[in-house]
This record gives C-alpha cells, structure tokens and sequence, in this order.
C-alpha cells in the first residue's frame, strides 16, 4: 500500500462572501508559510473534504480546501429546492477562486483536483495563468458536450438496461442526452421531496453503473452519500451538464495554450470507462508542459497505483521553485 503523509492539521477557516447571496466555506491546513496548494473539488457540487488527505506533505504545503457554491458547508444549499442556482455557472466559480485567491493573500497556487474539478481548474488557468504554478489533474475532463454525451448516453453500449433505467427516472422525455438531462435538473428542484429523492436515487444509480466495472474502484462510490449533500451534488451536476458548464465546445482544449509554462501532472486510469484517457491525450498536444501519467489498474476511483502517482506528483512540485 501506498504509503501517505500524515493527515495535516487545520490552521485557519472561514465563510467567504461571494456575492449573489452566496457564501462559501475555505479552511486552511498544513504549513501557513507552505507552498499554497489549493485542492479543487469534483462533481460539480461534490463539496471539499472534510480533511486534507495524505497525499499533501504538511511541513511543505498550505492546504487550501474549498466548496464551491451550493455545496459543502457553502450557502445556500442546493439540496433547499429554494435555492437559486441561476447565479452557479463555471464563470461564477472562476471568480469565486479568484476572490479566495485574493483574500488568503497569495500570490500563485498550485491546484490540485480531478473529474470536475480538472474542468474548473483548467478553465480558472486559462484566464488566469500569472496566478497557478503547477497544476496536477487526476481524472481529466474538459466537459466538452461530446463528453458529456459519452457519461450519460455512449456508455450505455455497455449497460443498457441501466441506461434505459437511467432515461426513464427522467419522464418521458423525448429528445438528446441533454434534453434528458434537463428534465433531471427539474425534478431535483421539484418542491415534493419524494420527488427530488428518487431523481436523486436514479441519478446516482447511473453514476455507481459506469463506474461498476472497475477492478480496484469504490462500489457505490455516489449513491454512498449523506442525503443532503447527494441532493445537491446530483441538482448540481444536472444543472451544470444539462447546459455544458456554460463552455464554448472543445474552449479548454483550444485555448491549453495559454497554459504555457505552467508545469502540470496528468493522472488518468486507463479503465475509467466514465471519462476514457482520450481527452488526457488530445490536452497534452496543446500544452507540451504538462506530462501524461496513465495508471493501466486504475479506473475513475482510483487505485493504489494511482495514489501513489498521486503523491509523488505533488512530492516532486512541493521542492519546485514557483515559476515567475
């Protein structure tokens, strides 16, 4: 078993207003005078842990962890279907990190995440590349529409029976993937919370399906949740993926570009039948700077394998030099 750093302690926490009514939870770990790291959480509306995990070194590294809106201990909550989510976009969260960014008082940050997250990292990078020094993605999406597509329609050539399941949970919906996906962003914003309950349930059944076939993953790695916070990161997702994250197709790839310079680390399970390798590769013929690391045990849960490529990764940035 891989062998992780021990579990770092909480140094500084707070509630960050954000405008739009929107609050969102920050703590701090680790060393104060550390390498910032900021850790960006998956989903959309997965929310941060609780805790840092091993993978930081705590004498190295000041630990950023943060949820992003309507998630987490960030307010309101998207499980409330009260809460508006009109003003939860992708240039929402970029701006919200930019003001965290700001208030912690630091200069650079390297970011770390994966699935979700490798989105919202990419697209915080692309508009901010003075800011990020290294960037290390477990997990690589773009939330490209054909990605998308691929998550909650393609994959279904492998369970079709739970794809049909899936389609169906939506009502009789007639149309695309996104189409489908829309109606799912309805019902988990209806007022009756059986309703909301078994949108939420037939979400996440999907989700633990397209992972199922992975050696060494988590079983029941989303429906596995707290109500509350299944709630709203399936409202979340399906608000998010019904309208492509709000992102020009294929932008983040496009515009890898400016990523120049930028060091990265590029994790990705070669079995991750949810988001295939693919992607990965076709971002590293746009950005020479980041280095494709493929974990042949390992799907979109992770494997020890994977953990340890985990580690190392932010071993090696942790004694870098912060580019200038």
């Amino acid at each position: 078993m891989t062998q992780l750093h021990p579990v770092a302690e909480l140094h500084a926490e707070g509630m960050l207003d954000v405008g739009d009514g929107n609050r969102i939870h920050w703590a701090t770990f680790g060393n104060p005078d550390g390498k910032p790291v900021a850790a960006v959480h998956g989903g959309p509306g997965q929310g941060a842990w609780t805790k840092p995990r091993g993978y930081f070194d705590p004498e190295r590294y000041r630990i950023i962890l943060f949820s992003q809106r309507s998630c987490g201990r960030s307010t309101p909550h998207a499980s409330d279907p009260a809460t508006d989510l009109s003003h939860n976009t992708t240039e929402h969260l970029i701006a919200d990190m930019e003001r965290l960014r700001e208030h912690l008082g630091i200069e650079k940050w390297l970011l770390f995440g994966g699935s979700w997250g490798s989105t919202l990292q990419l697209a915080y990078a692309e508009r901010h590349p003075e800011r990020v020094s290294e960037i290390v993605i477990v997990g690589v999406t773009t939330t490209r529409r054909r990605e998308i597509d691929w998550l909650y329609n393609g994959v279904g050539r492998f369970f079709p029976a739970e794809l049909e399941r899936f389609r169906a949970g939506a009502g009789d919906v007639e149309g695309d993937t996104f189409d489908v996906l829309a109606a799912y962003a309805r019902l988990l914003a209806d007022p009756d919370p059986e309703v909301r309950n078994k949108a939420a349930r037939d979400w996440s059944t999907w989700e633990d399906a397209a992972i199922s076939l992975e050696p060494n993953g988590v079983p029941n790695s989303y429906s596995d949740r707290p109500s509350r916070d299944l709630l709203a990161m399936t409202r979340i997702c399906a608000h998010y993926f019904s309208n492509a994250a709000w992102l020009e197709e294929g932008a983040l790839i496009r515009e890898a570009h400016r990523l120049k310079g930028i060091p990265g680390k590029l994790i990705h399970g070669r079995l991750d039948l949810s988001g295939p390798v693919e992607t990965a590769w076709e971002l590293t013929k746009v950005w020479p700077d980041a280095e494709l690391i493929v974990i042949d045990d390992s799907g979109h849960t992770g494997s020890d394998a994977m953990r340890a490529a985990m580690r190392a990764a932010l071993d090696e940035f942790a004694v870098r030099p912060a580019r200038r």
